[in-house]
């Protein structure tokens, strides 16, 4: 069984690479772990032509976001971290999933859509520099939790636990708060 963990974060060793990392140490040994920084992703944007859909491939040359979307359609399960950006996922984790939508989604004779990835797994980690309960209040990191939910959602993908962390600006720490969680779900991926 395959694992895939998405660092959607410019920060190799920051709040997210951690939390994704404390995760990955306690995820069932059956799995193969693969990590991928997306930042280190040489991808083209997106030109939304929708090409994909019908021809079940992204019509721009081969670059990095081909190779990642092979090995994300190839996994039993995704481990996905985010920084909040505006109360959103990261540019780079958005287009990665942008440059392969059709990994995710396909349409039925009625246009209605149908998840491809059914029945995998997902987890959710995310961190932003407001603290709690602000992050939530205003939105932020539920917005970033909400926007890779919905990625995840019409993947048909089952997204186990979503976690924030808050206040990161002023403590580079994961909080004990966030550590007990993480350690007491259990997450088993």
């Amino acid at each position: 069984m395959k694992l895939v963990i998405l660092n959607g974060s410019p920060q190799k060793n920051g709040t997210v690479a951690r939390m994704l990392q404390l995760i990955s140490n306690n995820v069932n040994p059956e799995y193969e772990l693969k990590w991928i920084d997306v930042y280190d992703l040489k991808m083209m944007p997106c030109l939304g032509c929708m090409k994909c859909r019908s021809t079940k491939a992204c019509c721009l040359p081969q670059d990095d976001a081909h190779l990642a979307g092979e090995t994300i359609s190839q996994a039993d399960a995704l481990l996905i971290g985010t920084p909040t950006h505006w109360g959103n996922m990261s540019a780079q984790l958005k287009l990665l999933f942008d440059r392969n939508v059709f990994r995710f989604i396909d349409k039925n004779q009625k246009g209605m859509p149908v998840p491809l990835q059914k029945g995998k797994k997902a987890v959710i980690v995310t961190a932003c520099n407001a603290p709690f309960p602000l992050n939530f209040i205003s939105a932020e990191s539920r917005g970033a939790i909400r926007a890779v939910k919905q990625v995840m959602k019409y993947g048909g993908y089952q997204v186990l636990k979503a976690i924030a962390e808050p206040g990161t600006k002023p403590n580079k720490n994961i909080s004990q708060k966030t550590r007990k969680t993480i350690i007491r779900t259990g997450i088993k991926i």
